[in-house]
């Protein structure tokens, strides 16, 4: 655990969400995020202490490693929905598959541009959707499907596991006859997964 005025050296090997400094201290520049007044590494990589201008970055040890930035849209699968926000580990930036594991949250208020009550009606586990990238405060990737061509690309009946069938504004089991409700996007069943 870093000391109130320890801090890391040029040049060191660090990994996500390992400490680099205090804010008092140094500025938060890129490969790295702030939360609770402590700056950390967001990727794994070698620090640059850039003393003269007080910042600390994070350059990555492979180039190739691709990461959601802001205003991305990305391509996940949902892995945990509860009534006010969704978890989504996301798999693609784009059209070009993401490097290593990054995780989203898609929260209710960004879910739609009408009104939803609750997360159950945009997305259920196993849901594969595309959103985009709103903020990446504190380390996590704030997701939003506010666009027609946002939302979920391919869903799964509740009941049998099947594919359902968008037909006009509900999503209905071909093979068992669920009907449920989905926040879909305008080319449903047409993405690229």
């Amino acid at each position: 655990m870093l000391g109130m005025h320890e801090t890391k050296k040029s040049g060191q090997f660090v990994v996500p969400g390992e400490k680099l400094g205090v804010i008092e201290e140094f500025i938060s520049s890129s490969g790295t995020y702030v939360r609770e007044g402590f700056i950390f590494s967001k990727v794994a990589g070698r620090i640059l202490m850039d003393l003269m201008n007080k910042s600390v970055s994070v350059y990555p040890l492979a180039r190739s490693i691709s990461m959601p930035r802001v205003g991305d849209i990305v391509t996940g699968s949902v892995v945990s929905v509860q009534d006010s926000t969704s978890a989504i580990r996301i798999f693609r930036l784009g059209m070009k598959p993401s490097s290593g594991f990054s995780g989203g949250v898609l929260h209710v208020s960004d879910a739609s541009l009408s009104y939803v009550d609750s997360m159950f009606d945009v997305c259920k586990l196993g849901d594969i959707l595309q959103a985009k990238v709103v903020s990446d405060k504190n380390g996590t990737y704030h997701l939003s499907t506010k666009d027609e061509k946002l939302g979920v690309i391919y869903a799964f009946c509740s009941k049998c596991g099947s594919i359902l069938a968008r037909k006009k504004a509900r999503m209905v089991c071909e093979d068992c006859g669920n009907i449920e409700k989905r926040k879909a996007a305008s080319d449903y069943g047409k993405g690229t997964i």
